[in-house]
């Protein structure tokens, strides 16, 4: 920032054209880190989704159409949906979400949970069961 403001202020002219030339170079990486990388990221994992369909995975598509998959090719998918199981082909760009991966993600994401929770509680129950005192038997009681 502050080589915006020696810039808005006229510094000299030579350090100006260095400053001017990080300045820029500053922007484009923080363009890049901040817009172009995520967008990457989130195009690369749309594709490896459509890349996993497979015969049987519910699906969205981005018209909004809600199916099961019956058939799948190269570069299209044919999906069942409604009560009359009416099929209808789509090309597989057109998928926008497949319900069964996700569910089976936040499944798994639920156990991971829940274990880590219990390890958690484990761990306490035992610290609790250290600090009990040793109850001493007496002879009536053996």
């Amino acid at each position: 920032m502050s080589i915006l403001l020696q810039m808005a202020s006229g510094g000299n002219s030579g350090g100006s054209s260095y400053s001017m030339l990080i300045a820029m170079v500053a922007v484009f990486a923080l363009m890049y880190f901040m817009m172009i990388r995520p967008q990457k990221k989130r195009q690369k994992e749309e594709q490896e989704m459509r890349s996993s369909v497979e015969i049987g995975d519910e699906i969205i598509t981005i018209g909004g159409i809600v199916g099961k998959v019956v058939t799948i090719r190269e570069e299209d998918i044919v999906i069942e949906t409604g009560a009359d199981r009416t099929k209808i082909k789509f090309q597989r760009w057109a998928i926008n979400t497949n319900k069964t991966k996700m569910e089976q993600r936040q499944k798994e994401v639920e156990a991971a949970r829940k274990a880590a929770k219990d390890k958690k509680a484990g761990k306490k129950s035992k610290d609790d069961s250290k600090a009990e005192e040793p109850k001493v038997l007496t002879d009536e009681e053996k």
